[in-house]
């Protein structure tokens, strides 16, 4: 009797954390909005930690708070999605884990602690922000131009940490984390003034691929605000999802197409 009883209240846990991430009512969405912020709060925080490893027990209390919401807020999205395995299996459930195991160990893994800027990546691909900030959005080309920007940003901070965790203090090119964030953008905009650059052949080939990403995520976005507005909407057919607002046939089988007008 014992054991069912477990099971029930495990089955309300997972029922009321199922409403709570992916449903519809009011309660849920002012939920989802508590999280985001947090989590936008969470991201601050990860882009100033090179600067305040320096405050000691003040950071660690800070890093260890921040890994309990973390570690709660995965526990409580893999109860509400149900199969644990299926969740294991999804990109982004690996990186918010490996940047829980950054919070958690932060004198072992600091090295790597500027990966945990990836929490913006993650964040901004996520249905759970589409489905709440961004749901009158979803799937538009407001949300493809979000997605490219968010791209481009995270680039930019993983890149200045691992340059700034790498180089600062090393280098006499590199003196702070200004200098690392510099750094990357005159090199990722090519500008290449000459000021900063990173000694010996790892430092050439950072900037080499520092110039490669960091254009195409560039171009990338350029190329998501310019390009002619496309609806979703997927084709019976062919399974197209993308067409001409105005497009009668699907461009890729010819099928009749009867994409609803949201204006009428």
């Amino acid at each position: 009797m014992h054991r069912d009883e477990q099971d029930h209240a495990g089955l309300r846990l997972r029922a009321r954390l199922r409403a709570l991430y992916h449903g519809a009512s009011p309660t849920a969405v002012r939920f989802r909005y508590g999280i985001i912020l947090i989590d936008i709060a969470l991201i601050a925080f990860f882009i100033a930690a090179p600067l305040m490893q320096k405050h000691g027990l003040t950071f660690y209390l800070i890093d260890y708070g921040v890994a309990a919401f973390l570690a709660a807020d995965l526990a409580a999205r893999a109860i509400a999605h149900g199969d644990f395995r299926s969740w294991l299996k999804k990109p982004i459930s690996w990186l918010d884990l490996f940047v829980l195991a950054t919070l958690l160990f932060p004198a072992w893994l600091f090295n790597f602690g500027f990966l945990r800027v990836l929490r913006l990546w993650t964040l901004i691909h996520s249905e759970f922000f589409w489905r709440t900030v961004g749901r009158r959005y979803d799937d538009t080309r407001i949300e493809d131009i979000t997605r490219a920007a968010s791209s481009l940003a995270t680039f930019v901070f993983v890149v200045t940490g691992f340059v700034y965790t790498s180089f600062a203090g090393r280098h006499e090119g590199i003196s702070g984390y200004v200098d690392a964030l510099y750094f990357t953008v005159t090199s990722l905009t090519t500008t290449g003034y000459g000021d900063v650059t990173l000694p010996g052949v790892w430092g050439k080939l950072l900037s080499m691929a520092v110039m490669l990403g960091g254009v195409s995520l560039f171009i990338g976005l350029i190329q998501s605000i310019l390009r002619p507005h496309k609806v979703i909407y997927q084709c019976h057919a062919c399974g197209l999802r993308r067409h001409d607002p105005d497009a009668v046939h699907c461009k890729a089988c010819g099928v009749l197409l009867n994409i609803p007008d949201d204006g009428t």
